[in-house]
This record gives C-alpha cells, sequence and structure tokens, in this order.
C-alpha cells in the first residue's frame, strides 16, 4: 500500500515537473516572438482609418460619417480608452466592433464601447460556447452578451461601410478577415507582414498552423483590395506586392 502510494507521488511529481518546464518553455518562446512584433503608434494611418497601439497589438476604427466601425477591441481597456482621447474620438460613437477572432488580446475593450454590436464569425462562436477550446481544456470569452455571426463571404452594411467577411481558420478555428469597402482588408492575426510581403503567423500561437496556411490563399485574390493591416505586424498600401509571391 504505502509503495503504491509512493509510487503515485512520484509520478504526479514528476507530471507536476513535466507541466511547470513546459509552461517556461513556452512562456520563454512566447516571449521571444512577442519581442518580434512591431504594432503601429496610435494615429489615423490613412484617411478615415485610425491605429490604436495597445502593447504589441492593434486594434482598428474606420470612420463611417459621425460614427466609426472597430476591428478587434486591444489587449487592455484602459490603455484603449487612453488611445481614444489621444484621437478625440468618443468611445459611444462606435457602433460595430468586428472581431477577427475572440483572444484576449483582440477583446479586452469590448465593454468600452456601450453602444456597439460585436460581430464574429459563426465558426468562432464554439470557443464561446465550450464546442472548441483554444489552448488545453481553455475557450474564449467576451464581454458581450449578444453578438452578431458572420458566415464566410457574407456581405453587409454597417451605416454606409460595405463588409465582407472572409474566413481564415488556423489561428483560431473561426478567424476572420473583414474587407471593408473593398479596399482596406483587416486580417487579424491570420498572417504577419515582412518586408512588404504576407507570411504566417508564428505557429507558436495558432491552433492549426497547417489549416493557417492554406488559409493565407482565401485573400490573395482580392481585385480592388490596396491595404492590408494586421494586428501585430503593421500594414501595408500595396496589397498586390504583398500577395504576388505567395503560392496557393
Amino acid at each position: 500500500m504505502k509503495k503504491g502510494i509512493k509510487r503515485f507521488s512520484m509520478g504526479l511529481a514528476a507530471l507536476v515537473l513535466f507541466i511547470i518546464a513546459a509552461v517556461a518553455i513556452y512562456a520563454y518562446k512566447a516571449n521571444a516572438e512577442l519581442r518580434n512584433m512591431h504594432s503601429v503608434e496610435t494615429k489615423e494611418v490613412v484617411n478615415q482609418v485610425f491605429a490604436l497601439q495597445d502593447a504589441y497589438v492593434n486594434m482598428y476604427l474606420i470612420q463611417d460619417d459621425s460614427n466609426y466601425i472597430a476591428v478587434d477591441a486591444g489587449n487592455d481597456r484602459w490603455v484603449v480608452e487612453g488611445a481614444m482621447k489621444k484621437l478625440n474620438i468618443d468611445p459611444d460613437k462606435v457602433v460595430a466592433v468586428l472581431l477577427t477572432h475572440t483572444d484576449a488580446d483582440h477583446t479586452a475593450a469590448l465593454s468600452l464601447f456601450r453602444n456597439a454590436k460585436a460581430y464574429l464569425s459563426q465558426q468562432e462562436e464554439k470557443l464561446l460556447t465550450g464546442e472548441k477550446t483554444r489552448f488545453l481544456f481553455f475557450g474564449n470569452k467576451i464581454d458581450a452578451k449578444e453578438y452578431t455571426l458572420i458566415r464566410d463571404e457574407a456581405i453587409f452594411h454597417i451605416g454606409k461601410t460595405k463588409i465582407k467577411g472572409l474566413l481564415m481558420p488556423g489561428h483560431t478555428f473561426g478567424s476572420m478577415s473583414f474587407l471593408i469597402n473593398d479596399k482596406y482588408l483587416f486580417v487579424g492575426d491570420a498572417l504577419g507582414l515582412k518586408d512588404g510581403k504576407i507570411v504566417p503567423f508564428p505557429t507558436l500561437f495558432n491552433t492549426d498552423s497547417k489549416t493557417a496556411l492554406k488559409s493565407m490563399s482565401n485573400i490573395i485574390h482580392l481585385p480592388t483590395a490596396e491595404y492590408i493591416f494586421t494586428a501585430h505586424y503593421g500594414y501595408t498600401d500595396d496589397y498586390k506586392n504583398a500577395v504576388k509571391e505567395w503560392k496557393e
């Protein structure tokens, strides 16, 4: 009996040590990847498109007359609120938040936008309901009681703004890019940019990197697109050059 308890205790201790080591290695690698990310400073990056810098991540605002549409909602509510003040934009003027996915560094300031409706892909909802998990046994949560689900290639309008959702699974199960007014492409964490070219997002943070690679082909044939905005690697105003070398 005592030997059995001893073996169990030793096995449990070994498992705990393994988990601690795995977490430490992941944290080390994650920090290294985060140092390679370069977000855009808070400013109007192009006419009526604003970047809000929140440490290593960007969210964006698109002006629609006197209102605004947000793409994602940042990593820290208070940092986002400060960025809004810097831009002299009232958070109550944000009428919609388009979530590229539901990771915490893209949803933290949802409660700041009291008059906004949240939008996300149908597939991404599975992370909120517990049908799918993000890391180990954990799903995602967002601070929104209601949200609108978007199907792949759905076209809809908010105010005068035309929006097309493009499903790009891989980073999460339901990652979605948004093509705004046929011109501005917001990709979240579906991919990165390096030297003006699209590149895969770091595999360390993906649910399924093989699928993420395939998904990149979903955005390389958009004849009217001009800009690509990423969440962690800035933006480019030369869409054609960014995608021309990507092989499907």
